[in-house]
């Protein structure tokens, strides 16, 4: 007897657990569903229409993306497998890096479209009356897509920090240069030792600078302003060796051979032939911390770095880095924060409304993520050419929007 009583409990469960929000609560006087089993099962069917929305949303805009970059640059794709591998692959490996970006980018927007259809399937379906008359404030029905929202900016900031870092090399590449192999401008960068690296081409793939021409500090022009050769080819440390760059073909200085070298508190920076076998007659050795793939990324590396980069690059006195690195940081910190109170500004727009069009639905939240958006970008250009102090910048939105989501929150505690 008791195994046949658990066994149709169980298939009770089973059937309200594919039901509805309504059929569900209308049941949860019953012994079989407790009020706490009826908000779990509440909560999951919530989560499921939102991850399903993201999902659809998420891979559409994706898709759409590929198709429309990809056609445009087919004729790349197919002249680059011809040297070897499948079209197929080439593109599938390209697209997946590509998707990290378009992530990173459309999380926040697309976090706020899930929960507004989210909100909207309730509204069309009546379900939402039906679960508001059981005693539910909206707030907590809210809740799950709340979470789940939360749960998406922390992937996007996990996305951002750890993941697109790791893979920059791969996101600065564009069809043109698949292989890595292909050179591509430089854009000078000083390092710590206040080394101006230029050049005319740098290659990622073999690590090497075309023409390189570094400009020295007064401290470390003994022997001139500029070193020039060239090529120039990155190292990493080993053993005893820093990382920095052999200088090959060295025209000047001339007689390089006959140069010692150049040090800084004990510390070799331009190392000669006469200190260092290895080195050939034309050959010279440049200590340098800066990581070739920052020195490679140009002007898109603050786009792929971590932010505990952006802020060690700051903190490098030798780095002439202007206000838009700032505002970066700033903005970096502040984005989770942007993408709540982007979402809170549509929730009870959304709630507020007795129509039930899912067309104006969605006009009322583009029309309220455009608005934010143009926004926060005003106040972060303005940081950039310094008309705002950077943290002032990335901070302003928020004390513009968070009064006004908090007040109209309050329509979520009926």
């Amino acid at each position: 007897m008791p195994h046949a009583k658990a066994q149709r409990n169980r298939g009770k469960l089973a059937e309200l657990d594919a039901s509805s929000p309504i059929e569900l609560l209308s049941a949860a006087s019953t012994p079989a569903v407790s009020g706490v089993l009826a908000m779990f099962i509440l909560n999951r069917y919530l989560l499921r229409q939102f991850v399903q929305v993201f999902a659809i949303c998420f891979l559409s805009l994706t898709g759409l993306y590929i198709v429309i970059d990809a056609f445009g640059h087919l004729d790349h794709f197919s002249s680059y497998a011809e040297k070897g591998g499948s079209l197929f692959g080439i593109m599938t490996k390209y697209y997946a890096y590509r998707t990290l970006s378009f992530f990173d980018g459309t999380s926040g927007i697309l976090a706020m479209i899930s929960a507004m259809f989210t909100v909207t399937w309730l509204q069309r379906h009546q379900e939402l009356t039906a679960i508001m008359a059981a005693g539910i404030s909206k707030m907590r029905i809210m809740k799950p897509i709340l979470l789940a929202a939360v749960t998406v900016s922390l992937l996007g900031v996990a996305n951002r920090e750890l993941v697109i870092p790791r893979v920059r090399d791969e996101l600065t590449r564009d069809t043109k240069d698949l292989g890595g192999d292909a050179a591509r401008d430089l854009e000078p960068r000083f390092d710590r030792n206040g080394i101006l690296i230029g050049g005319e081409k740098i290659v990622m793939a073999e690590r090497k600078i075309v023409k390189p021409a570094f400009v020295l500090p007064a401290e470390l022009a003994k022997n001139g302003q500029q070193l020039v050769a060239a090529e120039a080819f990155y190292t990493d440390p080993v053993d005893n060796r820093p990382a920095g760059f052999v200088l090959t073909g060295v025209t000047a200085p001339s007689r390089v051979d006959r140069m010692a070298s150049v040090m800084v508190e004990d510390q070799p920076v331009i190392v000669t032939p006469q200190d260092a076998s290895w080195l050939g007659a034309d050959q010279l050795f440049v200590v340098s911390d800066l990581p070739f793939p920052l020195l490679a990324s140009g002007s898109n590396w603050r786009k792929y770095a971590s932010i505990g980069e952006l802020i060690h690059e700051l903190n490098d006195p030798g780095a002439d880095l202007g206000s838009d690195v700032r505002v970066t940081v700033h903005t970096r910190i502040v984005q989770p924060l942007m993408d709540g109170t982007l979402l809170m500004l549509g929730l009870p727009l959304m709630l507020s409304r007795s129509n039930r069009n899912i067309f104006l639905s969605i006009g009322i939240c583009m029309g309220v993520a455009t608005a934010f958006t143009l926004i926060a970008l005003a106040c972060q250009s303005l940081g950039s050419v310094n008309m705002l102090r950077p943290s002032l910048a990335a901070w302003l939105p928020l004390l513009i929007f968070v009064p006004v989501a908090a007040a109209m929150s309050q329509t979520l505690r009926t």
